[in-house]
């Protein structure tokens, strides 16, 4: 600055001098002075030259002082505002609040960067009004925040704060905390207001969350009880919390026990028999559950299932333990009447398998002895014919009474074998065999037959129960066949996944399954009257199933016939 002062104020000496020199030379040139006026003349014009000149770098001087503070101060009010925009926009960034300024009179409104930051929305598409505001307030909150906003700028309060959900640019919402400041003029007049909205979505959802386990935690019929940390040397640590439930089912009220541990309502036997397990599992931080005997209030005794889970906080160090009780007290009572009822089952079991080997051993002597001395009465002639039909009844029911202990013993066999011999049985094989044994019956009421069998289809059985099973289903589709229409036999055989499935059906008179579904493959259990029928052969069938590991269902209609469907593993 002070060279530009000098430099400016030679060129005025120098412009001055000049002026100076030609305006005496003309002058003289005009009135012919003489040389000394001249010289006399023009050295009183260079003195007040270089006088003016002094004056005239004195005041550029002390302008330039001026203008130096003048700029040095703008300087530093710029850098101030420099430094001071750097910080809000670091503030801003750090906090993830989206700043806005209105001017309520214009009603012009400025957002920062982070209404796009945060919502997503793209500087094209920000409005600068206070109607875009309120249009992306969600429709339940716009209302109630409305009025509680304009209210406060009525009532002239510096601060306002208020919770709403904020619409984004893809259309979701997010909840928000608005903090907002009203600017006044000198005469006290609302003219601008300052905010800092705020992203609280996730407290909001955490916050929801912690309502929900809350009513989890106090509505639960299991009594939920939490527990510091094992920070000390006790071996077990002390309640901070007990639900509703823990309440009801022991009787203490929270301020009973929190602060002491939870062998307060342990029975001592429990104690005595799970402190130490439960200590290695405190130790550990382990999951650690076990059922244990504990005391009410009163006294009474309860059984409960007991389990504690250890809890983290966010830096993953262990904070609490949270323990979840469940009264037992029902069940335990039901499984000992149910070990209870097992057992006595077991032993009538016992008695009744007992019972008919007995009877069955026992009888089986005098009545073979008995239809032996009928056989040899019967080669004695006998003129009385009433002893005569006597002894023919008699007969007839000893022949009865033995075929009913042969049905017995092969029921009890098949009851008590239940690891019988098993191969790899052809099922084209078996059928083979039993179309030979069945031949007569075939040649007699020449059943129509249709046979479809895979090729290689092979089970893992008892050659003689399958033998067995499909004699029985023959034998009761030609004795059950209806005599309205030539009897239809379809037989197959197919392998799905794991297993190999048999269809035996037949168009015979069917089985009323709406009233005897139930008793179909019971003992004796009869659904026409045939004298020739036993009721037993279902039941035997079902029975040999089920010893080879298999299954047997039914499905039938009367007068259209009865499907049985035979599943194994292969």
């Amino acid at each position: 600055m002070k060279n530009k002062a000098t430099k400016i104020t030679l060129l005025f000496i120098l412009f001055s001098v000049s002026l100076a020199l030609v305006s005496n030379l003309f002058l003289n040139k005009l009135f012919y002075f003489p040389s000394n006026l001249f010289i006399y003349s023009f050295s009183k014009d260079l003195g007040f030259i270089f006088l003016a000149g002094i004056i005239f770098k004195y005041v550029l001087s002390k302008n330039d002082s001026r203008n130096r503070r003048i700029f040095e101060s703008l300087q530093k009010s710029n850098d101030e505002i420099l430094k001071s925009n750097e910080r809000y926009d670091i503030v801003a960034k750090a906090t993830s609040d989206t700043i806005w300024d209105w001017k309520i009179i214009e009603d012009d409104f400025v957002w920062n960067k982070g209404i796009q930051g945060i919502f997503g929305y793209k500087a094209d598409d920000v409005g600068k009004t206070s109607k875009w505001w309120f249009d992306r307030i969600h429709p339940e909150d716009s209302i109630k925040m409305s009025i509680k906003l304009y209210s406060f700028i009525e009532q002239k309060t510096e601060k306002w704060q208020d919770e709403y959900r904020f619409k984004c640019a893809d259309g979701n919402y997010k909840y928000v905390f608005d903090r907002g400041f009203l600017v006044k003029d000198d005469n006290g007049n609302v003219i601008r207001m300052i905010g800092a909205i705020q992203d609280v979505t996730k407290q909001k959802e955490e916050e929801q969350r912690l309502k929900l386990l809350e009513t989890v935690i106090t509505q639960t019929k299991d009594a939920v009880i939490i527990t510091e940390s094992d920070k000390s040397n006790r071996a077990v640590p002390r309640i901070v919390f007990v639900n509703p439930a823990f309440t009801q089912m022991t009787g203490f009220q929270s301020n009973e026990v929190i602060g002491k541990t939870p062998t307060v309502f342990m029975g001592r036997k429990s104690v005595e028999n799970q402190i130490g397990n439960l200590s290695k599992a405190l130790r550990g931080k382990e999951e650690f559950k076990f059922e244990t005997l504990n005391h009410k209030k009163n006294g009474d005794e309860y059984w409960v299932n007991f389990s504690m889970l250890p809890v983290t906080n966010k830096e993953g160090e262990h904070s609490h333990w949270i323990s979840i009780q469940r009264d037992i007290t029902e069940e335990k009572k039901q499984e000992k009447e149910k070990e209870h009822l097992i057992r006595e089952l077991t032993r009538n079991n016992k008695d009744l398998k007992q019972f008919s080997y007995i009877t069955s051993h026992n009888l089986r002597a005098p009545l073979s002895n008995l239809t032996g001395l009928l056989t040899l009465i019967h080669d004695i002639p006998i003129d009385n014919p009433e002893l005569k039909e006597i002894l023919n009844g008699f007969s007839t029911s000893a022949h009865l009474l033995n075929e009913t202990i042969d049905d017995l013993m092969k029921v009890i066999i098949i009851k008590d074998n239940p690891s019988i011999e098993k191969e790899e049985v052809l099922i084209k094989d078996v059928f083979e065999n039993v179309f030979n044994q069945l031949s007569v019956l075939i040649s007699l009421h020449k059943p129509i037959l249709k046979i479809e069998l895979e090729k290689v289809t092979i089970l893992n059985v008892n050659k003689s129960y399958l033998e067995s099973i499909l004699l029985n289903l023959f034998t009761n589709a030609i004795k059950y066949r209806s005599p309205k229409r030539i009897l239809r036999v379809f037989v197959s055989s197919k392998e799905v996944g794991n297993e190999i499935i048999l269809i035996f059906k037949d168009n015979g008179i069917g089985i009323d399954l709406e009233r005897n579904r139930d008793k179909v493959f019971g003992l004796y259990q009869r659904f026409h009257n045939y004298s020739d029928s036993k009721g037993l052969g279902l039941y035997l069938v079902k029975s040999q199933v089920e010893s080879m590991g298999g299954t047997i269902s039914i499905e039938s209609e009367v007068d259209k016939g009865t499907t049985f469907t035979l599943t194994f593993k292969k």
